[in-house]
């Protein structure tokens, strides 16, 4: 298929975070301490990396979330407006801006723990998503928000991540749900969707409607330095391709080479091409 001229237009709905992330040598073991740690601080949060990816792919996108009334929080305004997005919709909450604790080995995998702060305390009432709209959105936020953005949403894009028991209804209005290889197993109610993703990491990534395979693309070899913001990127590039209207099998093999390029950079919102630049094979 030949590149398209459209413009998708996207509200991404989840967690916005600061990523404090200590790349080592080898991760510590359970009582272990390491000493080699190189710090490195920047924005994150799977809503706030998928806004950002979706972006850069070409999007015009959204951001609905919340940060809180401080320096981090006015900083990642800032951060969200310089890539273009319209911030408009993320809120300021008297919680501290979210925060992600990092480790990332020499390998590039990667152990998070995630202090909610802010995203724990969106007002679901008070969303303000456009009638109509495509959303994308993760499970990184309450169940209050998830139910009132699928409500909402007039094409929904869902990335089950962290897996979790979907709130009643959400996945009767999913349109696209996104997955990786152990999501998919610990979330059985999601195998017979509309349309469903299982990323596969290194092996590329399989398209399913209602359990028949549609589409599979191969994984494309890179050196990985971070896999922090890989399906993030991943999830951006596949729904921004689908809402331009690639074919199946073009939007996932874009989206698996967006996903490469992703893991190829160290920061959690990597520094991404315009989609086309992520050619397939004729």
């Amino acid at each position: 298929m030949s590149p398209s001229s459209a413009v998708p237009r996207l509200t991404v709905v989840g967690a916005i975070n600061v990523d404090l992330t200590a790349r080592v040598e080898r991760a510590p073991a359970a009582g272990e301490t390491v000493a080699d740690g190189v710090l490195q601080r920047g924005p994150g949060g799977k809503g706030a990396n998928q806004a950002v990816a979706a972006a850069r792919l070409g999007a015009e996108v959204r951001m609905v979330g919340a940060v809180g009334d401080d320096l981090d929080g006015r900083g990642i305004r800032d951060q969200l407006a310089a890539v273009g997005i319209d911030a408009s919709g993320v809120q300021s909450t008297e919680a501290a801006t979210g925060t992600a604790l990092i480790v990332v080995d020499a390998t590039g995998e990667n152990s998070i723990v995630v202090c909610a702060g802010a995203n724990a305390a969106i007002d679901p009432g008070t969303l303000g998503i456009e009638p109509g709209a495509a959303v994308l959105m993760q499970l990184e936020v309450s169940d209050a928000v998830v139910s009132a953005a699928a409500e909402a949403a007039g094409y929904l894009a869902l990335n089950a991540a962290p897996a979790r028991p979907l709130p009643a209804g959400v996945l009767e209005r999913c349109d696209l749900i996104i997955v990786n290889e152990t999501e998919y197993a610990q979330l059985p109610e999601v195998h017979d969707a509309p349309l469903l993703c299982v990323t596969l990491g290194a092996d590329g990534a399989r398209l399913y409607r209602h359990g028949e395979l549609v589409a599979a693309a191969e994984g494309v070899r890179t050196t990985v330095r971070n896999t922090v913001g890989a399906g993030d990127a991943f999830c951006a590039a596949l729904v921004c391709g689908l809402l331009r209207g690639d074919a199946e099998a073009d939007a996932l093999a874009r989206a698996c080479a967006v996903g490469a390029a992703a893991v190829a950079d160290d920061a959690s919102q990597p520094a991404l091409e315009p989609l086309d630049a992520y050619g397939v094979s004729a």
